[in-house]
C-alpha cells in the first residue's frame, strides 16, 4: 500500500466517522425528552465524544506513521540507488568515490558486492 492510499483510506474512514458523528449528534438532541437528568444527558455526548476523539486521532497517528514509513522507504531505495550509480561511475573519479561513500555513510546504506 502506497503513503497516498494510506491518506486516502484515512480520509475515507474520518469522513464516514464524520457523518456517524453527526448522527449520534443529531440522535442525543432528538433524545432530551427522554432523559430524566440534563446533566447525565450531557455526560453522554461528552464520553461519546470523548470516543470518538480518541478513535479518531489512533487512526490519523497510524496512518501518518505508515505514510512516513512508506516515504521513507522510498527515499533509501533513491539513495541506494545514487549511491550505486556513483559507484559505477567512480572508476575514472576518485571524488565520486568519495562522495558515494559520504552517501551511503550518511544514510547508513550498506556497502553490496
Amino acid at each position: 500500500m502506497s503513503d497516498r492510499d494510506v491518506g486516502l483510506d484515512a480520509t475515507r474512514v474520518t469522513g464516514s466517522v464524520f457523518f456517524l458523528c453527526a448522527g449520534i449528534v443529531a440522535a442525543w438532541l432528538i433524545s432530551l425528552p427522554w432523559w430524566t437528568d440534563l446533566k447525565t444527558w450531557q455526560v453522554a455526548i461528552h464520553t461519546v465524544a470523548s470516543v470518538f476523539t480518541l478513535l479518531l486521532v489512533v487512526l490519523l497517528e497510524n496512518a501518518g506513521r505508515r505514510a512516513s514509513e512508506a516515504a521513507q522507504e522510498k527515499l533509501n531505495v533513491i539513495a541506494e540507488a545514487l549511491a550505486a550509480l556513483l559507484t559505477s561511475s567512480a572508476s575514472t573519479d576518485p571524488e565520486l568515490r568519495a562522495a558515494a561513500d559520504r552517501l551511503r555513510e550518511a544514510v547508513g546504506l550498506e556497502e553490496r558486492h
